[in-house]
Order: structure tokens, then sequence, then C-alpha cells
């Protein structure tokens, strides 16, 4: 614990384990916490968007903790995690001469913590690396985990590297200025941890649905606190996605293809997951036997909670070509993530193709 309102969880990963503090006015701490760290100096990595609300407060407090920090701003936007923008930023610590115990600090959504992440796995072969989220789906996913990288314009989320965090602070005010559309792509990771792993926490998301759609602090908090143990569990047994990792990417093979083919950024990630999950969940009725009930529990929450669930019209053969893209391929052979039940999961590559056609149809 670091204050009332404030509770933590651990990442257990030996000796680069690291606590995720989740709560009201983490930003104004910040400082202290790093210094905890005993990080002397810091660059800050963010968007305009992000920094016209955040970037002040996190300034100040590293500035009271007697941490240095300077900052670089990127695009804002899924379309801009490319590899200009991690070269741009890359330039700019080579520029500020930054050194290998200069931390960079993620202060944004996924794609600044991305972005910034993976220059600090590959500057100076590693630099220590801090998430502060301030999207709900960064919060809950992945600021999580390591993942770090960019997009290629053949496949999402292509070219990156593992590279955990030292600390993630999860402010939940960050939310209060978040946009609607915005908060509802995020609900849709939390919705799938329900699915995937937790049938009491689907049945609670369903109850407080509601609330959770009309952002009540209270219920968000919750949520958020929740799909971070669950992805701090399953991170903890499987690192680098061998095994129990892979069921994180439940609805991502179908999403990642609708962000592909519409733009990246057309789709929110969030809105595309929303989409896969129930293309997902019709696949699983009808290669494990699902109830029907069950694919139409998982998409009326997604609707309530303001997820798209109907995907793009996509041809076939596009369908195809771009999953076969996709980081889960192995052997040749698309692995689906699906579900046998609510609150359960497996990943198989035993799709029959007719079975997939017509689902995609």
């Amino acid at each position: 614990m670091i204050g009332d309102n404030v509770t933590t969880l651990g990442v257990s990963l030996g000796d680069r384990s690291y606590p995720i503090h989740i709560g009201s006015g983490i930003l104004a701490r910040a400082g202290a916490l790093l210094r905890d760290l005993e990080l002397r100096r810091v660059v800050l990595v963010t968007n305009a968007t992000v920094a016209a609300h955040w970037l002040a407060p996190v300034a100040q407090g590293l500035a009271e903790a007697g941490i240095a920090s300077d900052t670089i701003m990127i695009p804002d936007g899924e379309a801009h995690k490319n590899q200009r923008t991690l070269d741009d930023v890359l330039t700019r610590l080579l520029e500020l001469r930054a050194e290998r115990t200069t931390a960079v600090v993620a202060l944004g959504g996924g794609v600044v913590g991305d972005v910034g992440g993976f220059a600090a796995a590959i500057y100076q072969r590693g630099m220590p690396f801090v998430q502060i989220p301030t999207t709900l789906l960064a919060q809950v996913d992945s600021s999580v985990g390591g993942k770090t990288g960019i997009n290629h314009p053949l496949g999402k989320n292509m070219i990156g590297a593992f590279y955990q965090p030292r600390l993630v602070l999860i402010d939940t005010d960050c939310l209060r200025t978040l946009p609607p559309r915005e908060l509802a792509a995020g609900m849709a990771e939390v919705v799938k941890y329900g699915a995937i792993h937790d049938p009491v926490f689907f049945d609670w998301l369903e109850t407080n649905a509601d609330r959770l759609a009309a952002a009540d602090a209270g219920a968000l908090r919750h949520a958020i606190h929740t799909s971070c143990a669950i992805k701090a569990t399953i991170v903890a047994a499987d690192e680098r996605e061998g095994g129990v990792r892979a069921l994180l990417n439940f609805g991502h093979t179908f999403g990642h293809a609708i962000e592909a083919h519409a733009g990246y950024g057309t789709w929110l990630h969030g809105e595309a997951v929303g989409a896969g999950m129930v293309l997902a969940a019709r696949l699983s009725a009808r290669v494990l036997g699902l109830p029907p009930a069950d694919v139409d529990r998982l998409a009326a929450l997604l609707r309530r909670l303001g997820v798209p669930v109907v995907p793009p019209c996509i041809p076939v053969a596009r369908w195809m070509d771009l999953m076969a893209r996709d980081k889960k391929v192995a052997a040749g052979r698309i692995r689906f993530v699906l579900l046998d039940a609510l609150g359960h999961a497996v990943v198989t590559d035993a799709v029959p193709p007719e079975e997939l056609a017509a689902v995609l149809a």
C-alpha cells in the first residue's frame, strides 16, 4: 500500500518482478515512487492529447523528488505506431544524450506504452522503463506483461520485444478525461478476462454493466484491479507466450485482421477485439459446442458497454490472408483462442476450414 486509496498487485517474474499500483491521485506521487527505484533521470514519452491533462503534475512530482526529466512528444493514434515514430524517439534519446541508466516513462495509452517500451528495450540494449497508462485499455492490458512493439503494414505488433517495466502506475483519475469511445474500447479487454478466465467476474460485469458504462469510479476500480490481477497471474506463469498466456489473445486473431484491413486507427484496438471475440465465440459454438446462449450473453454484454460486435464486411479470402500473418500461426496453421465455456478458454488449430468460412461469411 502507498496510500489509503491505492492497492498494489505484483507481477512475479523473479528478479524482474514489479508492482502495479492502482488508485486515485497516483500521478502526484510518481516522482517519489520513481525515486524509490533509485532513478535520477527520466525521459517522458507522451503525446499532445495526454500531455494537456497529465504532463504537468507528473513533471512537477519528478522535480519535487529531485529527478531530472525531459519530454519526447509523439503523434497520437494507432496509425503512428510504426517504424518512423520509433526512429524519432530513438533519435531524440540520442540528442538528449540519454544514458543506459536513464529511464523511459511512458505516459499515455497503448501506443505510447508500446513505442516507448520498445525504444527502452533497444536503446543501448536496454534502459529502465516505467508505465503510466492513461486509457482504460492500457491500464488493464498493454501496460502489464512487457509486450512492446510497433505495427507493420502487413501485420499488427509484428515487430517488438518482451521487455518488462520496473513499475506500473495506474491512476484511475485519468479516466475522467477519456472520451466515451476510448472508455468503451477498453471495456472489451475487461470483458475478455471474464470470458477466458473468471466466470464469476463475467457475472459481475453483467450485473454492473450500467455502472461501468456510466464510468462509475468504484466499478471501474474493481474492474481494473480484477483485470490486472488475472493478467499478472497469467504473465507470471508464462511470460513469453509459450503456453497459457496465449489465451489472452481471445478475439485478437480476428481483431488484428480487422485493424489491418480497415487501416490502423480506423477501428480502435478494443473495438476490433470486441467484434473479434464475438466471431471467436460463434466459432467456439460450431467447433467446441459453446452454448449459443453464452454467445448471446457475450455479445449482449459488449453491446451494453458500447463495444461494436459486428465486424466490417471483409471477403473471406482477405480474412484468411490477414489471419495467416498472425503471430499465433505455427507450422503454417492458424491457432485460435476459443471458449468451451464462459470463463474457460483453450488454444486450438483444429478448426475445420468450412466452419471458419461459415463464421466469416
